[in-house]
Parts: C-alpha cells; sequence; structure tokens
C-alpha cells in the first residue's frame, strides 16, 4: 500500500483544491505529461503495453464522442453501450433494423439482441420487488448490454442458505435474468483518520476530494461522496486536527445523497485561501488536467485517485447498476476492476483525462488476485446536473488550436479484406495526440502513428478515406484529402457447414456450432441453409448467433395451426459483422407433443 506523504495542503489531494495564497499562481503541468501517467498506470493495472495503453485511451476517446451524439431515441431504447476490448470500438446494442443502420452510420457497430431497454427495465423491476423484503447474501443487480440480460449478484456464502428461495424465484423471471456469485460484499469506505489526510468532515474519518465545480452564481464547491456529507452545515477540514478549513459540507442539508439516488455530495469552499485546480493527483506521476466530463461504458479504461490508495486504474465492467450496502441500497452505480482502500471515498475517476464518476466504495484490498468487481463509482455527470454545476476544468488556460490537417494520404498493400493507409504528419501548438481514420463518415479507427491497417472490409468493394489529427486537449483537425480504394476478389472458402444429426426435443434447444476462417466482414446479406425436419414449425424459434455475439433470429415461435419442416430452408440475414470466429445456430421447440432432426445446416459469408 503506498501512503501518500504527510501534506499541509489540500494541493496533494484526490483532485487538488490548492491551498495557495489568494493571488498565487498555479504551475501548468508540462505537455504530454497526462498521457505519460495513464500510460504508466494502465500499464501497470491492465497488464498491457504503453503502446497498447496509448491506443486504447485514443480510440476510446473516439468512442466515447460517438456516443454522447447518439440520437435519444436510440439511448431509450437500447440495452447499452460498451468498448469492443480488442478495438476500442464502440458497440451498442439495438432491436430493429432503424436503429442499427443510424449506429452504423455513426461509426459505431451495432449488435442485434432481443431484449429492448424497457423490456430488461421491467425484469430489474420485478428483481426489485423480489428483493424488497431483504435477501441475505445479495449486493445489487442491474443491465448488463453485452448479455442483454439482468445480472443479480449474491455472495457466494449465501449460496446455499437463505438466499435460496430468491434465486429460485429469480430464476422463475426467465433467460433474461442471470445470476452470478461474488466473494464478498461491497462496503463504502471511510477509513481512520491518518496523517496527511486530504478533507475531513467535521471530527469524522477523512475522504477524498472529488472535482471542483461552480455554480451559476459563481460559487465555489467540489464534488464527493454522499455518505461523506451526511451531516447537515458540516465544517470541511484540509488537515486532521480540524485544521486548515476549506468550507462547509452539505449547506442547508440539500447537498447530499446517499440511497436510491445514488452516493454524491457537494461541499461548499468558501475560505478565500483556497482555489480551484484542474489538476488531478497522481501520487508520484505528474498531475492529470481534467478537459471535461464523459459517461462510463463498459469496458472502458479508468484510474482514480484516492487519499489511501493513491493512483489506481482498471476497466468498467458494469453501469447503472444497484448495489445494496449494508447501510442502504443505491441504483445508478457504475463497477470496475480498479482497486480501492478505505478513505478513497469521493475520490476523482477518469477515462481519459474526462471526469467520469465520484468514488463510492468497494472491497477495501489491494492485493493481487482481487475481486473482478472492486471499486464502485457514482457517474459524475447526475451530480454535477442534479446541482447545476459546471465542472472545473482547464480548458481555460489554454489550448484551443487545432492540429494541421494530414497531408498526402495514401494506400497500399489492399487485400480483399484489409488496407493500410499512411500519411504526412499534422503539426500542432502544443503535440499532436493521434490520429483518427473514417470510412465515408463513419469511424474506422484511431492511430497513435502515421500509419493504419483498416480492415473489417467487404471483397470487391469500393471504400473511401479521411484521416483527422487530434491533440491532447481533444481539438481535431481538418480532414485530409480523401484516398479511395478498391478491394479485391475473394470469392473462395467462405461457406461454411455442419453435419449435425441431432434431435430437436420439447422445450429443449439444440444447437450446432460452424468456425470460420473468412477474412474481414461478412457479405450483406448473410446467407443460412438448413436441412431439418420438424413436425410443427410454429412451435420453434431459430436463431443465428455471430462471433461477436450478436444475435439473428431467423423464425420466431408463434401461430396456431402447426405445419411441418421438411426439406431445406433458406433464410437472409442483414449484418455486416466480423465474418471470422464461431457460428451458433440454436433451434428451440417451445411446444409439447413434437419431434423433429436437424440434419444439417450451412451459412455463406
Amino acid at each position: 500500500m503506498r501512503t501518500p506523504a504527510l501534506a499541509a495542503l489540500l494541493s496533494a489531494a484526490t483532485l487538488a483544491l490548492t491551498a495557495l495564497p489568494a493571488g498565487a499562481v498555479l504551475p501548468a503541468p508540462p505537455p504530454g505529461s497526462p498521457p505519460a501517467t495513464m500510460l504508466d498506470a494502465l500499464s501497470r493495472d491492465l497488464g498491457i503495453s504503453h503502446d497498447a495503453a496509448a491506443s486504447r485511451l485514443l480510440a476510446q476517446d473516439a468512442a466515447e464522442e460517438i456516443n454522447r451524439t447518439l440520437p435519444a431515441w436510440i439511448r431509450e431504447q437500447s440495452p447499452g453501450s460498451w468498448l469492443d476490448e480488442a478495438t476500442g470500438r464502440l458497440l451498442v446494442a439495438v432491436t430493429d433494423d432503424q436503429a442499427a443502420a443510424r449506429i452504423a452510420a455513426s461509426g459505431a457497430t451495432p449488435v442485434k439482441v432481443t431484449r429492448d431497454r424497457a423490456e430488461l427495465k421491467r425484469l430489474s423491476a420485478e428483481v426489485a420487488r423480489l428483493a424488497a423484503g431483504g435477501v441475505p447474501g445479495l449486493t445489487g443487480w442491474g443491465i448488463d448490454p453485452v448479455t442483454d440480460t439482468v445480472t443479480v449478484r449474491i455472495t457466494a456464502a449465501a449460496r446455499d442458505r437463505s438466499s435460496e428461495k430468491f434465486g429460485k424465484d429469480v430464476a422463475g423471471l426467465g433467460d433474461g435474468v442471470r445470476i452470478t456469485y461474488v466473494a464478498e460484499r461491497p462496503r463504502p469506505q471511510g477509513g481512520d483518520v491518518r496523517p496527511g489526510g486530504r478533507w475531513l468532515p467535521g471530527g469524522e474519518a477523512n475522504c477524498s476530494i472529488g472535482f471542483p465545480a461552480t455554480d451559476s452564481g459563481g460559487g465555489r464547491h467540489f464534488l464527493t461522496a454522499g455518505h461523506c456529507t451526511n451531516d447537515v452545515d458540516q465544517p470541511a477540514w484540509g488537515n486532521d486536527g480540524q485544521q486548515n478549513r476549506i468550507g462547509t459540507s452539505n449547506v442547508g442539508g440539500t447537498h447530499s445523497v446517499f440511497g436510491r439516488e445514488g452516493d454524491m455530495g457537494l461541499v461548499g469552499v468558501t475560505e478565500s485561501s483556497w482555489r480551484l485546480s484542474s489538476s488531478v493527483n497522481t501520487y508520484g506521476g505528474p498531475a492529470v488536467d481534467v478537459t471535461g466530463a464523459t459517461e462510463p461504458l463498459v469496458n472502458q479504461a479508468v484510474c482514480h485517485a484516492g487519499v489511501t490508495a493513491g493512483w489506481q486504474c482498471g476497466k468498467v465492467t458494469a453501469v447503472d447498476q444497484t448495489v445494496v450496502y449494508t447501510v442502504a441500497t443505491l441504483e445508478g452505480i457504475t463497477h470496475t476492476t480498479a482497486c480501492s482502500l478505505p478513505g478513497d471515498s469521493g475520490g476523482a475517476w477518469l477515462a481519459g483525462t474526462r471526469a467520469v464518476g465520484l468514488h463510492s466504495g468497494g472491497y477495501s484490498s489491494c492485493s493481487p488476485g482481487g475481486a473482478r468487481d472492486q471499486s464502485l463509482f457514482q457517474p459524475v455527470g447526475e451530480a454535477l446536473g442534479k446541482w447545476g454545476l459546471t465542472l472545473h476544468t482547464a480548458g481555460g488556460s489554454g489550448d484551443g488550436q487545432a492540429p494541421t490537417a494530414p497531408a498526402s494520404l495514401r494506400a497500399s498493400g489492399i487485400t480483399s479484406s484489409t488496407a493500410t493507409l499512411e500519411w504526412n504528419a499534422s503539426t500542432d501548438n502544443v503535440g499532436v495526440a493521434g490520429y483518427r481514420i473514417y470510412n465515408g463518415t463513419a469511424l474506422a479507427g484511431t492511430s497513435t502513428t502515421t500509419k493504419a491497417t483498416v480492415g473489417d472490409l467487404a471483397p470487391a468493394s469500393s471504400y473511401t478515406f479521411t484521416v483527422k489529427a487530434v491533440d491532447a486537449a481533444g481539438n481535431l483537425s481538418t480532414a485530409s484529402a480523401p484516398v479511395t480504394v478498391k478491394t479485391s476478389a475473394d470469392d473462395t472458402g467462405r461457406t461454411f457447414s455442419a453435419t449435425a444429426n441431432a434431435p430437436i426435443r420439447d422445450f429443449q434447444t439444440t444447437a450446432s456450432k460452424v468456425t470460420s476462417t473468412a477474412s474481414g466482414t461478412t457479405r450483406d446479406p448473410v446467407t443460412v441453409s438448413i436441412n431439418a425436419s420438424h413436425s410443427c414449425i410454429e412451435d420453434l424459434d431459430i436463431t443465428l448467433t455471430g462471433p461477436s455475439g450478436q444475435n439473428h433470429v431467423l423464425h420466431r415461435y408463434g401461430g396456431y395451426t402447426c405445419h411441418p419442416l421438411t426439406g431445406t430452408t433458406t433464410y437472409r440475414v442483414q449484418t455486416t459483422e466480423r465474418a471470422a470466429g464461431t457460428w451458433t445456430l440454436s433451434v428451440r421447440d417451445g411446444g409439447p407433443g413434437d419431434t423433429g432432426t436437424l440434419e444439417r445446416w450451412s451459412l455463406a459469408l
């Protein structure tokens, strides 16, 4: 465990509200240092190289931008968005073709699912109803967009005891809800008062500062955890022993939440000697300047600063979750793999250089092999909106100049599914952070160098690419001159088949898999041929699942009159997902008294 050095000033706090005399000037961090700090921590905590961390942050930044601009009607129906771990590309779950087309046009990848957000919200409400009387061992629940289900978390110790009936009741809700067992119950983190504590509510245990912000009247504040600000009009101190006052916590009793609405609180900065700073303390590395705010996404790389654990990183594993602490039940909470310790409560969570959350709690361990969902945070956007605050950022100090456009874009190494692009480097007044590659108006990839290979292209097809440069402040250049490429034809080796010879039984699912070695993306449409016999096709659900986990419904259960299924039936699936990988055909018989056999099937990609 790393313990912060004793400091008399809160400039070393989680996100420094710098304790300097009035009129003092804060030194600016050296250009490029925030990315280096992020790369060091992400490389350490995610076990990846510096180059991989840089590429991940750049791709993540572009994906977050796309996610922020998705129309409201898609957000209302979609179960959620997440990042592809391999590419950083934004994936969005959808149930209809109109939304899928809109998402694809934005540069994200649509993933077809069977349950929309309304259905998953209904299932989540059913879980809440079953849990209303209290369930020993229940730690929370929420929507998982990746699996298109509601995930319920129960401690392993309670698995075979009083939560057994609850488990059976949850199972009765169907396959849209799944139970997962966790090692222990998370808890809000407070800790003991210790030397070098960063802010203390009255004479209580220390907490960590989240993000400074201002209100519409120019009043100064900082956000932190709600369970740190539960007392009304409580003095907030910068040092232990109730010394070096910062201001007042939970002014008027209306600036603290710890319950269904979340875990967020506000401290008014009233003492003139304290100045707001956008620089996050990284405990040993150069500070990171906050440039804005963003929303949490599954698989997003994140880091947090807290007075006890210091600077820790990981990735988001779940968003918008209900968490059951022993003292309160919270909604809208985000789970991560980063570790944390008591005293980190209220601290700053970052995605790149953007504020994303306020630390709530965790499992109080930074030892190797800790729990997957180690730390939890409250999304910062909700707290800013609740109290009408403006995040204090580094934007006013400096870089509003965009890089020059990349020059001489050219293509080489064109195959049936890939094209390698190169261009001349852009210049910038501070420094170029990377490049974004566009296929038409859709984001096709990112690069930290002046070269990139774009994949997942269809054979014998034309594409027009441009490139834009981006700097560390997020300024985006104008586009390069376009280059058009045409992929080569590759008509062989794109049909795959399986001989199943599997019975189709009442109320059971028969599944058969094939492995595709085809390159690039699929043709649109994919052709699926099924040779099967069954006495009542109206009783069948037939689904094709692609390598990405995207489900394509070929036939739905329903109808009052039975018709036999015989011979070969051909379906065409509208999709352009990755061709290589495992494809699964599932046939579920939902009615009684039927017989059938899946003989064989094939798909042409």
